[in-house]
């Protein structure tokens, strides 16, 4: 699923030390990973680059045997509206849509997410409530503003957007920050079940390291570094 090799990042090419230097990591299908470290340390920066908002200033960055260093910036587009869903830290919701509009832009910019997710139910709108159930949103605040549900409520319409169309590859910025320990540990096995309905990898950041046994694999994003 992610292949990473040789890669070094710098915000600015004259920088003396790169914010990012690993020198192999490779993560398989299906797998749900813990990525941990300190603020600072690069956590976010290495999500951007794995869902090609950035590009690694040299070596390689692979998701689904495709070096997103040879594509365009509209390819890069193109290939993450088709393959990542993404759930935001502080999710990123239109705060004037229902939660079922917003789960159902995941898919207005990628036709193969349409037809995953049409092979799922009959209609986007369909999937989106399927998913949202799935996630713990109650029935009633489907139809809601999103920006008048809970922090916890609007946690569940970002991962439902992100899931929706079955994307290869959910990453998760620091997504359960805002909420305590219980809620934090059902959230995320919730998030696993979704992620294992879709065949989908997961890679869950947090600097809440009492979340790592929940995980199948944990990576130290200090230690990485270190061991290049």
């Amino acid at each position: 699923m992610i292949t990473i090799s040789k890669l070094l990042f710098k915000w600015h090419k004259n920088a003396v030390s790169p914010t990012l230097n690993i020198n192999q990591l490779n993560i398989k299908q299906g797998e749900h990973v813990f990525l941990h470290g300190p603020s600072g340390c690069g956590k976010s920066t290495l999500l951007a680059l794995l869902a090609g908002i950035n590009t690694a200033t040299s070596g390689e960055v692979s998701i689904l045997n495709k070096n997103l260093n040879s594509l365009s910036n509209t390819q890069r587009d193109v290939f993450r509206a088709d393959h990542i869903g993404y759930i935001f830290q502080n999710f990123n919701l239109l705060p004037y849509l229902t939660p079922l509009e917003n789960v159902s832009l995941g898919c207005q910019f990628s036709k193969q997410r349409q037809q995953r997710a049409l092979q799922q139910s009959n209609c986007l709108t369909a999937e989106s409530a399927r998913l949202l159930n799935a996630l713990g949103l109650a029935q009633h605040l489907h139809h809601q503003d999103v920006g008048k549900l809970s922090i916890g409520q609007q946690q569940r319409v970002a991962a439902a957007r992100a899931f929706i169309g079955s994307p290869e590859l959910i990453i998760a910025d620091e997504p359960t920050s805002a909420l305590d320990t219980n809620n934090r540990q059902s959230f995320i096995k919730l998030l696993f079940e979704q992620a294992k309905h879709a065949n989908s990898t997961l890679v869950f950041v947090s600097h809440d390291e009492s979340l790592q046994p929940l995980f199948n694999r944990s990576i130290d994003l200090v230690n990485l570094q270190a061991a290049s």
